[in-house]
């Protein structure tokens, strides 16, 4: 493909809308995953510190 102005190349022949739009969602998805995934494991971990916290109790070693 040939384009002759940066508009051209924006608009990709008409599809632009579609192919920019899949970039921005890939990227926004991209940024998100290693923040939902870390928040994951603050709470796995936080929930396994009750967890351990509340066995202590019922053994009565707290």
């Amino acid at each position: 493909m040939s384009w002759n102005s940066p508009a051209e190349f924006f608009a990709m022949g008409g599809y632009g809308l579609y192919v920019w739009g899949s970039f921005i969602v890939c990227g926004a998805i991209m940024v998100m995953e290693p923040m939902l995934a870390k928040k994951r494991q603050k709470d796995i971990l936080r929930a396994l510190r009750r967890e351990r916290i509340a066995d202590e109790i019922e053994k009565g070693t707290l």
